[in-house]
């Protein structure tokens, strides 16, 4: 996982800062209209939605937006959005899960499909990748949080099960079940975290450079630019090096 979450730290540093951000608000609006049109629309009574409502924060989304996508769940008016996961191979064999919050799923499967097809992957059936993956609690903080040891010493007093650090900040891996209270108690511990969410980690990495590497970038770009992908996951292991060659 490591070599995933350096590839999205790396991507993310580079260019296409303002569209980049324009749909990721999108996208965290979309998730917190869907939590709250779950359960309750109240953050304290709602845990889906207060981890999606932290998340927001976490990224700047302004409060009078937030507060309406909560709103649009109990309006009359609200669309009715569905959670589809998809499952395919890329370049070099390459795992690749995605999850979408989507109110056609038509046009939502046949865009993932041309972006696999075009960028030389295929899309595969529900289970044929996520059966080698466990679906977990990711909490992430940056650097400024503390040192490795500092981190994991709160991680464990939390009930984590995991910790990965490096310069550009740790990952906290928990039982998915277990998200919203180990995510309250690292809070406590280290402050509020830059996001905490659910997420698929691989139990096997694959290797994978050159043409192979580049194809799986723009495949894994053209998903996340689609209005309905929520979250793109690989296993891709890719050098750092040449992450950094790929994204310049």
């Amino acid at each position: 996982m490591a070599g995933h979450s350096k590839f999205k730290n790396i991507m993310h540093r580079k260019g296409r800062a303002d569209s980049a951000r324009s749909k990721l608000f999108s996208k965290l609006s979309r998730e917190i209209t869907v939590a709250a049109k779950m359960g309750l629309p109240d953050p304290a009574m709602n845990a889906r939605l207060r981890l999606a409502v932290n998340n927001a924060k976490a990224e700047s989304l302004p409060k009078d937006v937030i507060q309406r996508a909560i709103n649009k769940a109990t309006g009359g008016d609200a669309e009715s959005y569905e959670e589809i996961r998809y499952e395919g191979f890329g370049p070099g064999g390459v795992g690749v899960i995605v999850e979408a919050l989507t109110d056609n799923r038509n046009r939502s499967a046949s865009n993932v499909r041309a972006s696999f097809s075009k960028y030389g992957g295929n899309l595969g059936e529900t289970g044929s990748v996520s059966f080698m993956w466990s679906k977990v609690g990711q909490i992430t903080y940056g650097p400024q949080a503390g040192s490795e040891d500092k981190v994991m010493e709160a991680a464990i007093d939390a009930g984590a099960d995991d910790v990965e650090s490096d310069e550009d900040g740790h990952t906290i891996y928990t039982a998915f079940e277990s998200l919203s209270e180990v995510a309250a108690a690292l809070e406590t511990a280290l402050g509020p975290a830059k996001s905490a969410t659910s997420a698929w980690r691989p139990q096997v990495m694959a290797p994978i450079t050159g043409d192979a590497a580049a194809s799986l970038v723009k495949l894994i770009d053209a998903l996340e630019d689609d209005d309905d992908v929520q979250n793109v996951y690989s296993n891709a292991d890719i050098p750092a090096e040449e992450l950094e060659k790929l994204a310049g």
